[in-house]
């Protein structure tokens, strides 16, 4: 079974034994691999066995006929499995599929059946009984999303007697039918936002125009009462689903009925030229154009017209199709200020934007509401050619800057476009250090963003400064090693005019950053420079070790402990020590780390006098609390400047271990008040920390002759 042949040999004689089967099974496993084959979409197991159940013609869904997963594995011989992750029935190999869709005498009227079964189970009482105005849950009926969906794709490529019986029945009352509201939730747009709840919400000659089956429009438009003009809840008349499906015979049908107004929007005022260019139909869009009153250039809501959409979506041959209308504007702006060749330019259609280049009416420099011109899209984007196109033009600015300050070299140094920056470096009118209104330079943004060639690019010019701070006083530097991006900091550290220390307006400097980020490698290269302060505190006294302890990051804790001149033990502006920060955080490694050190006091208190022993009970970190009491120079009834003691903060948390932690202690006076005389028994109650309460109620003094070994203990020196 290794070649194509072989493996059409074991098809045949599989579905040979399939055929063999007694029964129904036969036709329950050729049924199945029929729907398999032939639907439109993967079909979920239960659609499957739903669709598998259906007694065509039948009024009523006999849920007694759904076949069991199991059956239909066991029926196909092998044939089909059960993706158990999206929960579809698929072919077990693609050349299955192949092999079925050739032969095509195996399922001769395979979208008639389908067509039918899916009419059928639309017309079911179950399917009539649910609710039409609204998406109901469609458990007990899960074929039905599907039937709605694609049964009129299955009708246009098969009709019988039974299909038009059927649909007709469906689309009589359709305006008060479940499968209205569920093919219009499928195929709206995300656009469609605008909906009129007084309008009707989706009628059958909307349905008939999308799907483009001229047989039942004609039937339809034929009632009395029918209104071919009207729009749906969206606004959305006939003619513009017979657009959007993308069916020449149904627009032609529809642009026949002397009431259908070919220039009628819908709600968010596309009209059906515009839907017709914005999904490049370009036979439709011709039918269109071809009506003397068919308006080709009428704007949407947003002022955008066909030709902004199509020149968005990049269809080439619809945009030359409007630009050969003189009644047309090449360069009309949207509401945003947007003209056609913007577009066209921030998707990188290069023809495109030849083709309105090459328009005299048209400005090459357009800037939107906010300043973007089209260069600047093209830029943003990375789009090469389309950059090469607007560079080659004279009435081009290379280097005009929009309202934020971002010029067309800044967006694309932000995006790290290496061939769009040299191109506008290779200009001579392009000031390469030009900073936005952030102060951010070309080099900031792409060594924030880690663009190690775009940061050589701009190295490499003498005109470029690359230490030059930012409104917040950041260098390049600094935007490096906050975003940790090593070979960046590297080719800064190289430039002999980048100061590797250099404080930002709040003090931090590049060490201080990466300490923040726990960047090991960026902390590395700045601590082997000899320029370098290690120890050096921001506005708030914060040094870099305070700030990697308090970020949890130990490899860099490490790597500062490791040097004689960084203070492990240095307080900043509250008082705040590296091991309360560590212990505040509850970060267990990096308490332990600080607390092997000789030189750092573990009862150190802060401005509050909140000791490392205060925080960490107060935030309920218990392994932090056990490492500070297994501490023999720890306080464990130290009061702050409030009078409360650990027991008391912990107390009014609720952390019950680590009350039960403290309650354990000999020298821990559970009944203490603090300042406004209030116990820890208080605390608990007034939050209601019934444990906790539970605790300090049952709590017993200890033993006095153990309490004397431990006060004994606690006289000691630390050393001994």
């Amino acid at each position: 079974m290794g070649d194509g042949l072989g493996l059409g040999d074991a098809y045949e004689t599989t579905l040979g034994r399939i055929r063999a089967q007694e029964g129904e099974k036969a036709k329950l496993a050729m049924t199945t691999l029929m729907w398999i084959c032939h639907s439109e979409r993967p079909l979920q197991v239960d659609e499957l066995c739903h669709a598998l159940a259906v007694e065509i013609g039948s009024t009523h869904f006999n849920g007694d006929n759904v076949p069991a997963t199991e059956t239909l594995l066991a029926c196909c011989q092998g044939l089909i499995t059960v993706d158990r992750e999206a929960l579809t029935a698929r072919l077990t190999h693609h050349t299955l599929r192949e092999y079925l869709s050739t032969h095509r005498n195996l399922f001769p009227r395979a979208h008639l059946e389908m067509a039918e079964t899916c009419l059928t189970y639309l017309n079911s009482d179950q399917a009539k009984a649910l609710p039409a105005k609204r998406q109901p849950n469609l458990s007990s009926m899960p074929f039905l999303k599907y039937c709605s969906r694609y049964w009129g794709i299955h009708a246009k490529r098969e009709l019988s007697d039974c299909v038009i019986l059927l649909a007709m029945e469906l689309l009589d009352q359709y305006g008060d039918h479940v499968a209205a509201n569920s093919l219009f939730e499928q195929i709206s747009d995300p656009d469609d936002s605008k909906k009129d709840n007084t309008a009707p919400l989706f009628g059958g000659l909307h349905c008939v125009s999308f799907f483009g089956i001229a047989n039942f429009m004609n039937g339809l438009l034929g009632v009395n009462g029918c209104d071919a003009n009207q729009g749906d809840i969206a606004g959305v008349t006939p003619l513009i689903w017979a657009v959007r499906g993308g069916e020449p015979e149904a627009v032609e049908l529809l642009l026949r009925q002397e009431v259908v107004n070919p220039n009628k929007s819908d709600n968010e005022g596309k009209t059906p030229v515009l839907w017709a260019a914005m999904n490049g139909n370009e036979s439709v869009v011709k039918q269109l154009l071809d009506r003397p009153d068919v308006n080709p250039d009428k704007p949407d809501n947003r002022d955008n017209t066909p030709l902004s959409w199509a020149a968005g979506r990049g269809h080439d041959s619809v945009v030359k199709q409007l630009l050969e209308r003189k009644d047309v504007n090449p360069d009309q702006p949207g509401n945003e200020g947007n003209t056609p060749l913007s577009w066209a330019a921030m998707e990188g259609h290069e023809s495109v934007v030849k083709q309105l280049l090459d328009r005299k009416e048209v400005n090459p420099d357009h800037p939107s509401s906010k300043g973007v011109t089209p260069l600047m899209e093209a830029a943003a984007g990375g789009h090469e050619s389309v950059v090469k196109q607007l560079l080659d033009r004279q009435d081009v600015n290379p280097d005009k800057p929009d309202n934020e300050g971002n010029t067309p070299l800044l967006l694309a140094a932000i995006g790290g476009y290496e061939s769009v920056v040299k191109q506008l470096l290779d200009r001579q009118d392009v000031n390469p250090d030009k900073s936005d209104k952030r102060g951010k330079t070309p080099l900031s943004w792409a060594a924030m963003k880690g663009h190690e060639s775009v940061v050589k690019q701009l190295l490499d010019r003498q005109d470029v400064n690359p230490d030059k701070p930012d409104n917040e006083g950041n260098t390049p530097l600094s935007w490096a090693a906050i975003g940790g991006h090593e070979s960046v900091v590297k080719q800064l550290l190289d430039q002999q005019d980048v100061n590797p220390d250099k404080p930002d307006n709040e003090g931090n400097t590049p060490l201080s950053w990466a300490a923040i980020g726990g960047h090991e490698s960026v902390v590395k290269q700045l601590l082997d420079r000899q320029d370098v302060n290690p120890d050096k505190p921001d506005n708030e006294d914060k040094t870099p070790l305070s700030w990697a302890t308090m970020e949890g990051h130990e490899l860099v804790v490490k790597q500062l402990l490791d040097r004689q001149d960084v203070n492990p033990d240095k307080p900043d502006n509250e008082g705040n020590t590296p091991l309360s920060w560590a212990a505040m955080k509850g970060h267990e490694l990096v308490v332990k780390q600080l607390l092997d050190r000789q030189d750092v006091n573990p009862d150190e208190p802060d401005n509050e006098d909140k000791t490392p022993l205060s925080w960490a009970a107060m935030e309920g970190h218990e392994s932090v609390v056990k490492q500070l009491l297994d501490r023999p120079d720890v306080n464990p009834d130290r009061p702050d400047n409030e009078g409360r003691t650990p027991l008391s903060w912990a107390a009014a948390q609720g952390h019950e271990l680590i009350v039960k932690q403290l309650l354990d202690l000999r020298g821990v006076n559970p009944g203490k008040p603090d300042k406004n005389g209030h116990t820890p028994l208080y605390y608990a109650s007034s939050k209601g920390h019934e444990g906790v309460v539970n605790l300090l109620q049952a709590w017993k003094p200890p033993i006095p002759a153990l309490f004397a070994v431990d006060q004994l203990r606690a006289s000691l020196p630390s050393n001994l």
